[in-house]
Order: C-alpha cells, then sequence, then structure tokens
C-alpha cells in the first residue's frame, strides 16, 4: 500500500454531480466552509473531509452520486486518505437515513439544513462525531400554500446566499461563494423549488416551494463574480419563468434582465429552465432586445401531445408550441431554442407519439435531450396504469434520438456563413503540449451541454485567451458543433 499522502490542517474538497443548481450550491458550501477557516483543495485525496453533493432526480443521476461516493470513500482503504466522506444533496436530502443504511461507506449524510453550520457539523465529524443521519421530509410543507407569505418566514435555502457564518472579508450575503474552478461561465440561482405538480416529478418534495431571490442579490452576485473573471452567467431555477411570483411581481424578469445590463459589466447573460406555459410576450421581447441576454431559451417542452401532457399535468400542445418557437424567431431571427421531451410515458399511444415526431420536425430545435420514461419514486405517474414495455420505450428512445440528432445538425449547418459571437472557455493542447491553433467555445444560441464552437485561430495574429469574445464566421460543422474563423 502507497503512504498515505500528505494533507492540509482542517482541509475539504467537494465532488459536484447533477445540474448547474448543484454547481452554485457547492460553490455556497464552499464559501461558508472558507469563511469559517477551512482549506478547499482540489484532490478529494489530500483532504481531512470530501463533500459529495449528490444529485436523486433520476436512477442514472442516483447511480452515478452513490458510484461517486464509493469512489471516494475507496481511497481511504487504498491511500489512507481522505478523513471522512460526507453525502449531501439532493440525493441526500431525498433519502436521508435510508441512504445512510444502505451506504454505511459514507460517515455522514446531511440535508439542506445543515448548510448554514457546514463548517461545524464537518469539524464535528472529522473529530470522530458520527451524526444521525438526515430525516427526510416533503419540503413544500415548509413554506406558507400561498406565494406572496413565503419570503417572510423562508430559512436558509442552498444557493441563496442566506444566514450567514461570521463576517468574513468578501463573503457577507448575497456573496457566500467560493469559485470552485476558474471558467469564465457561471450559473446564478434565481429561485429554488417549484410550484408545478408535474406527475413524473419529484423535485419540489426535496426542493420545497417556489421562493425567488431579491433582484438586488443577484445583481449583487453577479457583480462580484465578474470581479472574479466571469464573462457570462447562467440564470438557473427549478422555473425561471416563475421568477417574482412570491414577491408581488411576476413580470419582475422582464425589469431584472435589462436592470443586470444595465448595473454590471458582464458581458453575456443566458436564462435557463423556462416553463413553456407561463412564457408571457413581455418576457420575449424583454430577452430578445436586450443587448447583454444571449439569443437561447431554453424550453421544457417535455412533449408535443396536448392529451399526453394533460396526463402530464402540463399544458399546451404541438400548435401552441410552434406558435411560439415562431414568436422567438420573429424577434430574435439567430435564437438558439433547446428542450427536453419524454418518451414512454404510461398510456403513450403511437398517435401521441407521432405527433411528438411531427412536432420536432416542425419545430426544428437547436438542442434537444431525449429521455425514456421510467417510474419515478413518490411521483404521481408511479401510479398510473398503461405502462409501456422497455422494449418500446428504448425503440421510441432511439428513434426520437435519430430524428432529433438529424434536425439539430440541420440546424447546425443553417448557420454556415452567419457570424456568431463565441465566448472562449478552452484552448485546445496537443499532445506534446503545445497549442493546436484551434480554441474551444459557445456562441451565444448555444447552451452549456448544446454543442460548441470551434475556432482556427491559426491564420490570425492576435492572442485568444480564455474568456475573451471572438466574433467568427461558420465555416462548416461537425455534427451539431460549428466550425468558424475570426472574423
Amino acid at each position: 500500500m502507497p503512504p498515505a499522502p500528505a494533507r492540509t490542517a482542517q482541509s475539504v474538497a467537494l465532488v459536484t454531480l447533477g445540474c448547474a443548481r448543484n454547481e452554485v450550491d457547492s460553490e455556497e458550501l464552499a464559501g461558508r466552509l472558507t469563511a469559517a477557516g477551512w482549506t478547499v483543495v482540489d484532490d478529494p485525496a489530500l483532504a481531512d473531509a470530501v463533500l459529495v453533493n449528490t444529485c436523486g432526480f433520476v436512477d442514472v443521476a442516483k447511480k452515478d452520486s452513490i458510484d461517486a461516493l464509493l469512489g471516494v470513500a475507496a481511497l481511504k482503504s487504498e491511500i489512507g486518505g481522505p478523513g471522512v466522506v460526507v453525502a449531501v444533496g439532493c440525493l441526500s436530502e431525498r433519502y436521508g437515513r435510508e441512504l445512510a443504511a444502505e451506504l454505511p461507506e459514507a460517515d455522514a449524510v446531511l440535508g439542506f439544513d445543515d448548510y448554514p453550520d457546514i463548517a461545524e457539523r464537518l469539524k464535528a465529524i472529522v473529530a470522530g462525531d458520527r451524526p444521525q443521519a438526515h430525516q427526510p421530509k416533503d419540503r413544500r410543507t415548509l413554506l406558507p400554500i400561498s406565494p406572496v407569505d413565503r419570503p417572510a418566514v423562508a430559512a436558509a435555502i442552498p444557493g441563496h446566499g442566506e444566514n450567514a457564518p461570521v463576517a468574513a472579508p468578501g463573503w457577507q450575503p448575497p456573496i457566500l461563494r467560493r469559485r470552485l474552478d476558474s471558467s469564465p461561465v457561471a450559473p446564478v440561482k434565481l429561485a429554488s423549488g417549484c410550484d408545478r405538480r408535474c406527475t413524473f416529478c419529484a423535485i419540489p418534495t426535496f426542493r420545497g416551494s417556489y421562493i425567488s431571490r431579491p433582484a438586488a442579490d443577484i445583481i449583487a452576485e453577479i457583480k462580484w463574480l465578474v470581479d472574479q473573471g466571469v464573462q457570462e452567467v447562467i440564470l438557473v431555477s427549478e422555473n425561471s419563468t416563475s421568477y417574482g411570483k412570491d414577491l408581488g411581481d411576476l413580470r419582475l424578469m422582464e425589469g431584472l434582465l435589462p436592470a443586470i445590463g444595465n448595473e454590471t459589466s458582464l458581458g453575456r447573460l443566458q436564462v435557463a429552465y423556462l416553463q413553456p406555459a407561463e412564457v408571457r410576450p413581455g418576457l420575449i421581447e424583454a430577452m430578445a432586445n436586450t443587448p447583454v441576454v444571449a439569443p437561447y431559451f431554453d424550453l421544457s417542452f417535455q412533449h408535443a401531445s396536448s392529451s399526453l401532457l394533460r396526463r402530464m399535468r402540463r399544458f399546451g400542445g404541438s400548435e401552441d408550441f410552434l406558435s411560439l418557437i415562431e414568436r422567438i424567431r420573429e424577434l430574435s431571427p439567430e435564437a438558439g431554442i433547446r428542450s427536453n421531451v419524454i418518451v414512454g410515458f404510461p398510456g403513450e399511444t403511437q398517435a401521441e407519439f407521432d405527433e411528438l415526431v411531427d412536432f420536432l420536425n416542425r419545430a426544428r430545435l437547436d438542442a434537444v435531450g431525449v429521455f425514456g420514461y421510467s417510474d419515478e419514486e413518490g411521483t404521481e405517474a408511479a401510479t398510473f396504469e398503461g405502462k409501456l414495455s422497455s422494449e418500446v420505450i428504448s425503440g421510441r428512445v432511439e428513434l426520437i434520438s435519430a430524428i432529433a440528432e438529424e434536425v439539430m445538425a440541420q440546424r447546425a449547418e443553417d448557420r454556415i456563413g452567419t457570424t456568431v459571437q463565441v465566448l472562449v472557455e478552452a484552448i485546445e493542447i496537443a499532445d506534446d503540449g503545445e497549442p493546436t491553433g484551434r480554441v474551444t467555445g459557445r456562441a451565444g444560441h448555444q447552451g452549456p451541454d448544446d454543442g460548441a464552437t470551434m475556432i482556427d485561430v491559426t491564420s490570425g495574429d492576435n492572442v485568444i485567451q480564455i474568456g475573451d469574445f471572438v466574433d467568427a464566421n461558420v465555416v462548416d460543422t461537425e455534427g451539431v458543433d460549428l466550425l468558424a474563423e475570426p472574423v
């Protein structure tokens, strides 16, 4: 057995699974720990404690989280480090004691309510304490039913920078955050929780009811991020179109977006997780007409058949969605539109599936995530009759995925000959350690997981660095990715 690496006193590493919202939560945890005197390190093997920020959304994400916990815990027996392994995040919040019983490799399982005191909790665990695992509860019961009554009674919510520890320079709310990478892109929590009751989704039970962050907090955090070198911010939440409903103004987003552009020096802003049934004409106009906002619309359609969407307890249908897409492209012709769809939902008929196929061919979306339905514990859909066989679901996933890939590739080809503004996120390095002459980033219409733009800079005289915005002409494509040359 190799000798254990030397550790930094009271050091912690964070491993993050899941979505951008979890990334924000991890950076808030890092901020709280830094303010309390902990040293954040990159290598879990060198840490006295490792926080594994888990995802509890779907089965694949749960498995990834458990594998990550087991992998970190295995370092103890392999090389004598880390000191303790602690599970936090959505999987811990959702399952708590059940997770602890099935995963003894974790030294503790903590819930969201432990986040404000994370430094003390972690210190005690490193010292040998083994606290009782978090007891899950339906977090929707923690806030009033009426949205406008929530801000006055809301406790600390992950990623909102509330209930700070003893004041430390640079860490007071609403910027209780420590960056865990040097990327020029960073997510910012717009809100947390969800009031919708989609029959396939369990998120509201462990993320709670919807509650918005004050606009002033969001702007202050973006200013801080810009000072840290961030060029692009992505506003994230479970449902961004509901922003402001609990602050007394459902149209608050229409004012927030221009305010971010006017009050910060941010280069680019994207808004994620828009609920199509709640997208207002004024919001589309604000997004299309505010210079700092990227031409990017993340619309969670989930399906196109109105009858199936009703069973999902969602609204709209093919014609409604096509009209929305048409309006977006009228106001922002260069817009990228992405969405997710679920196939194989209980009772999905061939006609309903065919309608989804027709919709995707007509909508010509820039990015589509395809998911095969699976029962989620505690959801209404898990009790539905008419479950499709796994063979039927996998066949439909394969067909829809092929159609989506073809449409996305066509949309990318449509951009050949256009000029895009690309935020450089990486410089390609060859095996010999030298730059290849190509940089990689995203155009404004591309989301973080929706493709990239590669720019050939061998013929240019300018030195291009990570974080630069580069105007580039699209000359070719590789699937959904764009190949471009500097203007």
